[in-house]
């Protein structure tokens, strides 16, 4: 099989093929014409704008081409965004939810996973072994891009050296849509193990709201207190809204 052959769209999908109901294309082989044209357009427009090119439904109607490789994607993308807001929530979405919506099957679910995984290595690799003061805006981009869209609490741990350089980044507990467990204990003997000198604290509220609870705030102080014990520095908390954030420094409760 040639490489052209291999990749071409007319092919099956490598995750399973056609499952989306909407829009078949008569006989199944080959695009018509205007599918075909619409979708060079669309990759057209992205390759020369870049993503502000494109609306939200067209940037997923491109991602969504490689998984249903014969078939009008545009009503599924539609339906998508209905669902979930806009391009962001669509990729970040649970999978069983993604499930309920009619046309979505695995080789979608991969391609939308896929992106979003994407997503988080690049802004991941944007902060980490970096002093987070000359890159504490892309620290945020990166806490939205990994949490703000999650249906459950996480709390991570941002662990820093001597210098604030960021050198690792863990996710220490899952918890319920508004309580996750967190031991004070076992951050600071992580801390220890990793050597660190100082640590961010980050975790969501999936309501989109990030005002620290009571909870919030004790919970931050009995770290603090814990850490200082041992020499670490705590520099901040941060609470990821979905669409902003709060930083416990800043709102004056470190």
């Amino acid at each position: 099989m040639t490489r052209d052959a291999q990749f071409s769209e007319t092919q099956t999908s490598l995750f399973g093929g056609d499952e989306a109901p909407v829009t078949p294309v008569p006989g199944g082989k080959t695009l018509p014409s205007y599918l075909r044209d619409h979708r060079a357009r669309l990759r057209q427009r992205f390759r020369e704008g870049g993503a502000d090119a494109l609306p939200d439904y067209e940037l997923l109607e491109l991602v969504l081409f490689r998984a249903i490789p014969r078939r009008d994607v545009k009503p599924l993308a539609r339906a998508l965004l209905d669902a979930f807001g806009d391009f962001n929530g669509v990729v970040s979405a649970p999978e069983p939810r993604l499930r309920d919506v009619s046309g979505v099957g695995e080789s979608v679910i991969t391609e939308l996973k896929l992106v979003e995984a994407a997503a988080h290595r690049l802004a991941r690799s944007r902060v980490l072994q970096r002093p987070v003061v000359s890159s504490w805006d892309a620290l945020l981009s990166y806490c939205q891009t990994a949490m703000a869209h999650g249906q459950t609490e996480q709390f991570r741990i941002l662990f820093l050296d001597r210098k604030n350089v960021l050198i690792a980044d863990e996710a220490q507990a899952r918890g319920t849509v508004d309580h996750v467990p967190v031991y004070p204990r076992e951050v600071v003997k992580r801390a220890l193990e990793l050597n660190a000198s100082a640590l961010i604290l980050v975790h969501n509220h999936p309501s989109g709201d990030p005002t620290p609870s009571q909870a919030d705030i004790e919970m931050t102080d009995q770290i603090r207190n814990a850490a200082e014990a041992l020499g670490i520095t705590l520099h901040d908390h941060l609470v990821i809204g979905r669409s902003r954030e709060l930083s416990f420094r800043a709102e004056g409760l470190l």
